[in-house]
């Protein structure tokens, strides 16, 4: 079946090497061996760096790139890659009007040095990635769990959490929910409300 016009004007972006980028030709200047990879994709720079040096990238960006705001921190769950996640941070400049991805690999377990000395908007992103993902940031002010409470038991985010859940025993619904019990469904005096 032949393609129409419109069908063949759409081109699907593509990554392409972003080594000589004049974001990461500054990175590579400042941080020798810091950076592992550069691509871009669809008009975004991502940049993959060593795991221990990312407080150093961090100031970097933003004192010589001027990339001021942190937008994000989260991570990747790969469960069966070596190392496990990813942790992805998002950083936007103002003055550029432009953001940059930056990746670094760490293995279930692995520290990651917290970037919230640099960014005090990666204060609580970073303890959001501890709560979900059970990623730790050495040098955090306060690493505790944010979304979750504490004594929960795992990180839901992470690809072996159950997807149904677990029974925390919490009362969620104290009003429909005997004291200790929870929405789990195994609760034999469970209340059903209709």
């Amino acid at each position: 079946m032949e393609k129409s016009p419109a069908e063949e004007k759409k081109a699907r972006p593509e990554a392409t090497d972003a080594s000589g980028h004049p974001w990461v030709e500054s990175l590579r200047a400042a941080l020798p061996d810091t950076v592992v990879s550069a691509k871009s994709f669809a008009g975004q720079i991502t940049v993959v760096v060593q795991k221990d040096s990312i407080a150093r990238v961090a100031r970097h960006l933003k004192d010589a790139e001027d990339f001021r705001y942190c937008v994000d921190v989260t991570a990747v769950d790969w469960k069966t890659r070596v190392p496990r996640f990813d942790v992805v941070y998002h950083f936007y400049s103002f003055s550029k009007n432009a953001r940059i991805r930056v990746k670094c690999a760490a293995a279930d377990g692995e520290e990651v040095p917290s970037i919230a000395s640099v960014f005090l908007a990666a204060n609580w992103c970073e303890r959001e990635t501890w709560d979900m993902f059970g990623i730790s940031f050495s040098g955090h002010p306060d690493l505790r769990r944010i979304l979750t409470w504490e004594g929960f038991k795992g990180h839901p985010l992470r690809k072996d959490f159950p997807l149904e859940g677990i029974d925390t025993g919490a009362a969620i619904y104290p009003e429909e929910w005997p004291e200790g019990g929870g929405p789990s469904g195994k609760d034999p005096n469970r209340k059903v409300v209709s």
